[in-house]
């Protein structure tokens, strides 16, 4: 029997996970996640991660990101999952609202169920873009999601280490969570569990890529992910 650390213990690599368009139509999806989960049989479920480039897991040596890792963890008998991270190094919410409409429903095609998971922030503060757009745009993608019965999960941005962008980046944070709250859509708040966690500001230090962290770091929130409600969202708690 395993048992579960918290993220304020370090874990070792064999407890970690294994593991543009500027306009667009509107999207067009059957019902198929949030409003119809199969009771019984072997269940087709396809999660498309959509963000920027902690999604793509940037900076990890082992190529693996906080996705894969939760992706690895996520085996269940009654499940067959098919994961697609579409993170882009640079993305703002802006980004992620065009290709929201430009490339996820051609990795949703032919699945039973399908569900996506949001996770982007940070390079709307270091491009400009304003709190109140960034709330507008993360609430048109949940609202889309939701009107096509997409189930949705939020992934909310971790610290920086750089302490003038983090500033902000807690402000950002919190409208996520609200944004979400009004939504009844989970939230993950990766940042405040993580701003004063020693090993994750050591990964941070350590990058070679500023804002990203290594192996360590993505484990981190990998199991803030998968104890932050990933297992009720899926149906398989």
């Amino acid at each position: 029997m395993t048992t579960e650390k918290g993220p304020g213990t370090a874990m070792t690599e064999d407890e970690r996970p294994m593991e543009f368009a500027p306009s667009a139509p509107p999207v067009s999806f059957s019902p198929s996640a949030a409003a119809q989960v199969p009771t019984e049989g072997r269940r087709d479920v396809a999660v498309v991660f959509l963000g920027d480039s902690l999604v793509a897991g940037l900076g990890d040596p082992k190529g693996q990101g906080w996705v894969c890792r939760v992706l690895g963890r996520t085996a269940h008998p009654d499940l067959e999952l098919t994961g697609y991270p579409l993170g882009v190094r640079g993305d703002t919410s802006a980004d992620v609202l065009g290709r929201w409409h430009a490339e996820v429903p051609s990795r949703w095609r032919g699945r039973a169920e399908r569900r996506l998971v949001v996770s982007v922030g940070t390079e709307d503060l270091l491009q400009g873009v304003s709190l109140a757009r960034h709330r507008l745009n993360l609430a048109n993608v949940l609202d889309e999601a939701s009107s096509a019965g997409v189930g949705a999960f939020v992934v909310g941005p971790p610290p920086s280490g750089d302490p003038a962008v983090d500033d902000r980046l807690s402000v950002l944070v919190e409208a996520q969570a609200d944004v979400c709250a009004r939504r009844s859509v989970p939230f993950v708040d990766t940042y405040t569990p993580l701003t004063a966690h020693d090993q994750w500001s050591s990964d941070l230090a350590a990058s070679p890529i500023a804002g990203h962290p290594g192996q360590s770091g993505y484990g981190l929130m990998a199991w803030l992910v998968l104890h932050g409600g990933w297992a009720d969202w899926l149906g398989i708690s």
